[in-house]
This record gives structure tokens, C-alpha cells and sequence, in this order.
């Protein structure tokens, strides 16, 4: 990797990402010698411009950046640094420097969670056909999900690829639904297939 030290002092930012969000935790800058410890040890470490020495990210706190990758941009004068985080990134306790969590999203499919989740949390006063499911029981939201499986199984048979995607937003709209009627998220079914990656 051939980095252009010269243009700030020896010194290129370095931009830090997690790995599995995407969320920007933090910017650094770091030296020859931080990007070599860096790549030794796997732990993200910086030159610290304060203290004017390498300082490895969490050698107090214990919230290390472990490294995953490390890719140079276009000008060969800053970093990519993708780490997955133990704890928290910024020094004031928070998930990233700009005061932000870091929970892994799905972006629309998030949103759309969020809103079944308020349409159950009050489906007394609300009269949409989310919260309707809710109070007919767990019973009814599972027997919606199989009945748009065999939907998508029969529209998967035939040609039409409309109605084969109509079927296929209603079946994973209801098992949304299901999700949050047993207590469970899409971060825990991502959990469970991550657990069997090989």
C-alpha cells in the first residue's frame, strides 16, 4: 500500500467504519508506524496528535477497533478502516463520535418494523389492519403467514412475475408481523444465520 504521508506531516486521515453496519464510527490519523502496528497487531491504532505518540484505540477502556480491512483512497492520502467494535468508539461513551447508535439496519425494512411495532404497542386505539392482526392473536398472524407461503409458492410456478412479487412483499410484511408478535426483531433472525456462516 503506497500512502502519500506527505501532504498533512507524516499524518493521513483515517477514517473509521464498522464492518457490519457501514455506520461511521470515528476519524483519526495515524503515521507509517501506526498503519504498520495497525496490520501487526489487528488493532486499530492511532498517532495521537494531543499526547504525540501511537495510541492504540481502547488501551484504557478496553473498546478496541478490531481490524478488518484497510483500503486507500483514490488520492492515496486517506484511510478506510473497516473494525468491528467492542463497546462503544467515542471517548464521551457513545456508539460514534457524532452521538449516533450503531444497531445495524435495513434501512426501509427497519422503518416499516418501527411502524409495526408502534401499531402493536397500541393496538387498542389504532384501527389499521396491523394492529387488527394483533388483537385477533398469534393464532391468526401465523395462519396469514402460511397462507401467503402457499401464495408465493403457487405465484413461483407460474409466470407472472407481479403477482409473484405481491406475494412475495405480503409474505415477508406478515412474517414481520410474526416477528413482533413473538418478541423477535430481523436483527435476530440476521443473528441466527450469521451463527451459521462458514
Amino acid at each position: 500500500m503506497n500512502i502519500d504521508y506527505a501532504k498533512n506531516n507524516g499524518l493521513v486521515p483515517a477514517i473509521i467504519q464498522d464492518a457490519i453496519t457501514n455506520k461511521v464510527l470515528m476519524l483519526g490519523y495515524m503515521n507509517a508506524d501506526a498503519v504498520k502496528k495497525t496490520l501487526e497487531t489487528k488493532l486499530v491504532t492511532f498517532f495521537s496528535r494531543t499526547k504525540q505518540r501511537l495510541w492504540t484505540k481502547g488501551e484504557e477502556s478496553g473498546n478496541v477497533l478490531n481490524l478488518v480491512s484497510v483500503k486507500l483512497d483514490c488520492d492515496s492520502d486517506t484511510l478506510l478502516i473497516k473494525v468491528n467494535p467492542e463497546g462503544p468508539t467515542c471517548h464521551k461513551g457513545t456508539d460514534t463520535c457524532w452521538n449516533e447508535d450503531n444497531e445495524q439496519t435495513f434501512g426501509f425494512l427497519s422503518d416499516l418494523e418501527k411502524t409495526i411495532a408502534h401499531r402493536k404497542n397500541n393496538a387498542t386505539e389504532d384501527t389499521s389492519y396491523v394492529a387488527s392482526l394483533f388483537a385477533k392473536g398469534i393464532n391468526k398472524i401465523a395462519q396469514k403467514v402460511g397462507e401467503e407461503a402457499v401464495e408465493v409458492v403457487i405465484e413461483a410456478k407460474d409466470n407472472d412475475d407481479t403477482l409473484f412479487l405481491d406475494e412475495s412483499a405480503d409474505l415477508l410484511f406478515h412474517y414481520m408481523i410474526l416477528l413482533q408478535a413473538k418478541g423477535f426483531k430481523l436483527n435476530d433472525v440476521v443473528d441466527v444465520l450469521k451463527s451459521r456462516e462458514k
